[in-house]
């Protein structure tokens, strides 16, 4: 008989979710939602407050990706007054967000990923944590957790904190790079880049024998076809600044525009199950109006990377897997090419000469529309932001990766729970793995502050037959 199964909650991801899904007679899916039912709201707070203050107040949404949510809303800032800051202040930031992604990427590798590939998807519970991980392997822990701690002291040396950053200001940056900043900058990213350097085969490594194990991952039942929408600059990926482009599912550009114009391109879609908007193409291309934002999205949009290492990873990973490749697993290798690009970037900052100049240009506040974006880790950040004349916001819009993601993460469910079947432990991990590939951030998403756990609830015919999941 048809039935719902629900998990509540979802571990190893950033905030609370629940997922539902609802089986037919014959066990196939007709419907798989994750529901995050947590709000803060902050675009209605926002209203009415300093225009001037938003780069720290929006920074506040999530102690996961503050970083972004600092630069972006800075940007439309710079955007609304018509202010460009000095190539040293630009500098500035690309180095603490490229901290910023060391620390995100390593986490996600190592931390929320990492315990499924060194023990499995269906692996012993009790070891698919971190600290298992630690103990199985200790030396690749302990670096992976020093190339955490070294992303994480870049983004705070540059930014003045590590968890919210309040250095990047209308204009630039609150003061030079010194000569000790510089020094202490440029010991850590090499550092850093030794490290990834050391880890880089493990991981690979890790990855292969997983699919080997499960090669149910890597067939087209796990496969999501899809359009992808990142930001490129002199056709290369960048995560800081640059135009928003958007590719078919066979990589062919569909559009490549300013991110003032995103709403003539991309549209929210408010839901009656969660918190969360999903977000589609205003166009569809062909019939499909899904398309997918982060890691993935970010070198399938692309064939070109800034530092050359990255880039030989890059086409180590096209020549194995085609230049689009629709594998949701695949996350796990494009954010390691990511992570080298990073610890790579970081490098290639400290050492150029135009890092120590002016960090600031004057800036005057007046009225009207200012919309800035960054790649954060997890995919296309933006701040829309309506300013008066005497500097206060009157409307803000926050449109963040997760909720650019949401319908692709539930079509991602529907699949594993055909892959994995229906029994409540395979369910279970099945479900929680095909989240965390996407690495989401729930906080951001509904701009609320969230917890760890996740609940899985089956249906059938309407009504609840089986209710199982983890409370932390």
């Amino acid at each position: 008989m048809a039935r719902t199964i629900t998990i509540d909650p979802v571990t190893r991801i950033e905030g609370h979710a629940k997922v539902l899904i609802d089986l037919a007679d014959d066990n196939t899916v007709e419907s798989a939602k994750m529901i995050i039912n947590e709000l803060r709201g902050f675009e209605r707070i926002l209203v009415g407050m300093e225009a001037a203050q938003m780069p720290l107040i929006t920074a506040r949404i999530c102690g996961v990706c503050p970083s972004a949510h600092h630069l972006a809303a800075v940007k439309a800032l710079e955007n609304a007054f018509g202010v460009t800051p000095p190539p040293a202040a630009l500098l500035q930031r690309e180095l603490l967000y490229m901290g910023h992604f060391i620390h995100s990427h390593a986490v996600s590798l190592f931390a929320l990923a990492g315990p499924d590939l060194i023990f499995g998807i269906t692996g012993e519970r009790k070891k698919r944590d971190i600290a298992a991980v630690v103990e199985a392997m200790p030396e690749v822990a302990m670096k992976a957790l020093r190339l955490r701690t070294l992303g994480q002291k870049i983004n705070e040396l540059i930014g003045g904190r590590g968890i919210h950053p309040v250095t990047a200001v209308i204009g630039g940056m609150s003061t030079k790079m010194s000569a000790q900043k510089l020094s202490e900058a440029k010991a850590m990213a090499d550092e850093a880049m030794g490290l990834y350097n050391e880890l880089a085969p493990t991981v690979k490594e890790l990855l292969t024998n997983l699919l080997e194990e499960m090669p149910t991952l890597s067939c087209a039942g796990f496969s999501l076809p899809s359009a992808y929408m990142g930001t490129i600059k002199d056709g290369k990926v960048n995560f800081y600044d640059g135009d928003i482009r958007i590719v078919d599912a066979d990589g062919n550009q569909v559009a490549q525009f300013d991110v003032t114009k995103y709403t003539d391109y991309i549209v929210e879609r408010p839901v009656d199950y969660s918190y969360t908007k999903p977000v589609f193409l205003k166009q569809p291309v062909g019939d499909n109006d899904l398309y997918r934002v982060s890691v993935l999205a970010r070198l399938n949009l692309t064939d070109q990377m800034e530092t050359p290492q990255a880039q030989a990873q890059l086409n180590e990973y096209k020549e194995k897997y085609g230049p689009t490749c629709h594998l949701t697993i695949m996350q796990l290798w494009t954010r390691l090419i990511e992570l080298q690009y990073a610890c790579e970037k970081a490098v290639a900052i400290c050492d150029d000469p135009a890092l120590m100049g002016e960090a600031r240009t004057p800036a005057t506040v007046k009225a009207g529309r200012g919309v800035g974006h960054v790649e954060a880790p997890r995919g296309t950040l933006i701040h829309d932001y309506e300013i008066d004349d005497k500097g206060i916001i009157r409307r803000a819009n926050l449109l963040v990766a997760t909720q650019q993601n949401y319908e692709a993460i539930n079509r991602s469910i529907e699949q594993v729970v055909q892959l994995f079947g229906a029994d409540d432990d395979s369910l279970l991990d099945g479900v929680e793995f095909a989240i965390r590939l996407y690495d989401p951030c729930l906080s951001c998403s509904t701009h609320a502050v969230g917890q760890m756990p996740i609940s899985i609830q089956v249906h059938k015919n309407g009504k609840p037959v089986r209710h199982f999941g983890r409370r932390k």
